[in-house]
């Protein structure tokens, strides 16, 4: 099991009301089958709704083609990947890297404004193949399919609208639903944990975007097996809430209906919620029938804008992040460490020689000693023998992540955008809901001093 990862202190004791995302959240998936079989629904779509060549239906998937946290500008048909303060680090067209100058030819100031409409966001697990497919088609678009493909802003808006379709219309559920043991992951440590909490006092709900008959399909799938305290899910969990529209759930004031577990029909909600299953609704009126201060409720999942952004900035509520590919990047960057240590023994030396270049150049500029430039030259030699060394290591460390765009938290030396998201908004995350129900429920996650660059010592 992994560790849960702390932002902002958060005490388990005064927390009373713990929601819970469904997919990829609560219940686990496949993430490389499922993303696959949404590209897959995709191109049919993209060929049967909206008159795309057949020849797209040859496009395989690649689930290392994009990861999360990149954006799309989909007005020139590029995905990006930005450090915490909008700037462009990686940045491809279709399939092909464009270089730094290129970049800055294209973007002139390489700093994006993520409120302009031009720009989508890779928020969440099931936008992989969203992205690499838009990579795909725009490769196809600059070579073979020229004239038969739209313009790139026409292919992100249809890449939208049909993978939301195939979310709706039960494309991708109707093969989960005949193939669960290939797209969902059991995991009884889950139920035994939250059982344990709900042992503790704290009363469990789920929030969820997927409907009724989905969701109780994945719960008796997935929970009811390994149930001990409790007769089936709808007796551990003290609320269940369908279709809820988030982020919507969490601003609007949508009306909740009562659905019937026994036939699935449903009747307007009258009066205080009480303990069953909904469609519908909103935050807003969950905490006040529940009569809850929004610290007392602590909310999980694993879409940075629906389930944590949004929640964070209208309703209050604690937030904790999934973030599933934190685990494998762990393990990754531990495995990392040797190669990071001598690239940090290299640029130890490269740094002090670096200086001395510096202060040699500025005597020779500012007294006239022009006897100093074979020492400069010298030095300069020392620097690019160092960089000779850096170079293959960097290349070794890149080559254990993402073969395109590396980490999913970094980009470089920096935080990536989807990090700084991470930071600001979710109190605490972990790669699974089970690393947190291993702890007590009584724990108290104390967030880390963190030094501001005035409070570390200066080599400047």
């Amino acid at each position: 099991m992994g560790k849960v990862y702390v932002n902002r202190t958060l005490n388990l004791k005064r927390i009373n009301y713990i929601g819970l995302d469904m997919d990829h959240t609560l219940i686990r998936y496949n993430s490389q089958n499922f993303e696959a079989l949404a590209h897959s629904v995709m191109l049919e779509k993209l060929v049967k709704e909206k008159g795309y060549p057949n020849t797209i239906l040859n496009l395989k998937f690649s689930f290392d083609r994009a990861i999360r946290g990149l954006v799309i500008d989909k007005h020139r048909g590029n995905v990006l990947k930005l450090s915490r303060y909008g700037a462009i680090r990686v940045s491809y067209h279709g399939l092909q890297n464009l270089d730094f100058n290129f970049q800055k030819k294209v973007y002139k100031s390489s700093y994006i404004d993520m409120s302009d409409p031009d720009y989508d966001k890779v928020d969440t697990s099931f936008s992989i193949a969203f992205a690499g497919l838009f990579m795909q088609l725009i490769e196809l678009k600059k070579t073979s399919e020229r004239d038969s493909l739209p313009d790139f802003i026409t292919i992100a808006n249809d890449l939208n609208e049909v993978l939301d379709r195939g979310h709706r219309d039960g494309s991708l559920k109707s093969v989960v639903r005949s193939r669960l043991e290939d797209f969902i992951v059991k995991d009884p440590h889950i139920v035994e944990g939250l059982e344990r909490y709900v042992k503790h006092g704290k009363k469990v709900f789920i929030v969820t975007n997927s409907d009724y008959s989905y969701t109780k399909l994945l719960l008796d799938h997935a929970i009811n097996p390994f149930l001990k305290a409790h007769k089936n899910w709808a007796d551990l969990f003290e609320f269940v809430i369908t279709s809820a529209q988030k982020p919507r759930f969490f601003f609007d004031s949508l009306k909740f209906l009562r659905i019937d577990t026994n036939d699935g029909s449903m009747i307007n909600q009258e009066g205080p919620l009480t303990k069953g299953v909904y469609q519908g609704g909103c935050a807003n009126v969950f905490t006040n029938d529940l009569k809850l201060n929004p610290d007392e409720i602590l909310y999980i999942g694993d879409h940075i804008y629906g389930d944590i952004v949004r929640l964070k900035k209208d309703c209050a509520w604690r937030t904790a992040l999934v973030v599933e590919e934190l685990g494998d990047e762990i393990d990754k960057i531990n495995e990392a460490e040797p190669t990071v240590e001598k690239i940090n023994a290299l640029m130890d030396q490269k740094v002090p020689v670096e200086r001395e270049i510096d202060k040699l150049i500025s005597r020779k500029i500012e007294k006239g000693e022009s006897q100093l430039s074979e020492q400069i030259d010298r030095l300069l030699g020392s620097i690019s023998e160092i960089d000779r060394k850096i170079a293959p290591l960097i290349q070794q460390q890149q080559k254990l992540f993402n073969p395109y765009w590396g980490e999913v938290m970094r980009v470089g030396i920096e935080e990536s955008y989807f990090a700084y998201q991470v930071e600001r908004f979710a109190c605490v995350y972990m790669s699974q809901l089970g690393d947190l129900l291993r702890l007590s429920p009584r724990t108290y996650f104390r967030a880390p001093k963190r030094p501001m660059a005035h409070e570390m010592q200066s080599d400047y």
